[in-house]
């Protein structure tokens, strides 16, 4: 499904006659990062777990490790910058329509900062004989881990996910104002005047408000996929959950809820985007498909590691 929807968005986004529009843009970043997520992480798990052990050398290793790390990273902070980009479309309007080079910069800022917070796993990863068998492993002390595990967390959701809720606060915000603007008994001619003056600069547009509603939902969604696995994870590191069968099945049902966040996000974009799905079904028949197969092919990968903090941070 992260495979087959994100490659449908991406089509459809090709397919559209306005592709080149801002919010599209970021939606094609965010369906890119989602696909890599599908097809390095998950996948790779999926080749690891037939395989049992890891039969490539150290550098290929250490590139898969950085590879799953940037992917993740990579699809937490595109949506971040466009979170950015919907704060800056509702609280500076006017400054708005001539800032592309900002939403390039967002784009360009995002990968560039999940490049540099996966270099960790890279180093820190290695070949190593786990029980007798080659593994692709990180080696720590247990105060290492915790230490480790923190980071990765705050790095990887609670900082994003604060940026994100000042964003929205102040979206709210500013919606809420304006249309209490907008709604304010008209007292005499001036105040008539001044509030058509507010109107014609301040009145926000449906369209820029439905797509703020869409990122709301993507943001909600992200939130509800990932906090309980940062919460457990964190919980487990530090030796609050005690090892046994349950907590075990606990541990993979959790694991198996961060992908879906990549899953998820296409069925938001058919949601609240009537146009993609109309041009994704306007599209060629070998398009459609590639996608089938696609499909049929991804069917296999909503599968997680099983490992005590996992792969795709490891």
């Amino acid at each position: 499904m992260i495979v087959a929807g994100n490659s449908a968005v991406l089509v459809a986004l090709m397919l559209s006659k306005n592709r080149k529009s801002r919010m599209n843009f970021f939606i094609m970043h965010l369906a890119i990062a989602d696909l890599t997520v599908g097809v390095i992480n998950v996948l790779t798990d999926i080749i690891w777990r037939t395989t049992v052990a890891f039969y490539a050398d150290n550098i290929a290793c250490k590139l898969i490790k950085y590879l799953q790390a940037l992917v993740t990273y990579s699809s937490t902070y595109v949506l971040v910058a466009l979170s950015v980009d919907r704060y800056d479309a509702i609280a500076h309007p006017m400054n708005f329509s001539t800032s592309w080079r900002k939403a390039r910069w967002l784009v360009a800022g995002a990968w560039g900062v999940s490049a540099v917070f996966s270099i960790p796993s890279a180093f820190l990863s290695s070949k190593e004989e786990v029980k007798g068998m080659s593994q692709c492993w990180i080696d720590l002390d247990p105060w290492q881990w915790q230490l480790y595990i923190t980071l990765v967390a705050v790095s990887l959701f609670f900082v994003p996910a604060l940026v994100i809720a000042a964003c929205y606060t102040v979206i709210v915000h500013t919606i809420w104002t304006k249309s209490r603007l907008m709604s304010y008994p008209k007292l005499s001619k001036s105040s008539i005047a001044d509030s058509k003056r507010a109107s014609s600069r301040g009145i926000i547009p449906r369209a820029k408000i439905k797509t703020v509603k869409m990122t709301l939902v993507i943001v909600f969604v992200f939130v509800l996929c990932w906090s309980p696995y940062f919460v457990y994870d964190l919980l487990q590191v530090y030796g609050q959950i005690p090892e046994s069968q349950t907590s075990y099945a606990v541990s993979t049902f959790i694991q198996s809820l961060a992908p879906l966040n990549s899953a998820a996000n296409p069925l938001i974009y058919c949601l609240f985007s009537t146009r993609i799905c109309r041009n994704f079904r306007q599209g060629r028949p070998s398009t459609l498909c590639l996608t089938f197969a696609a499909t049929s092919l991804v069917k296999v990968i909503i599968v997680l590691p099983e490992t005590r903090t996992s792969n795709c941070y490891q």
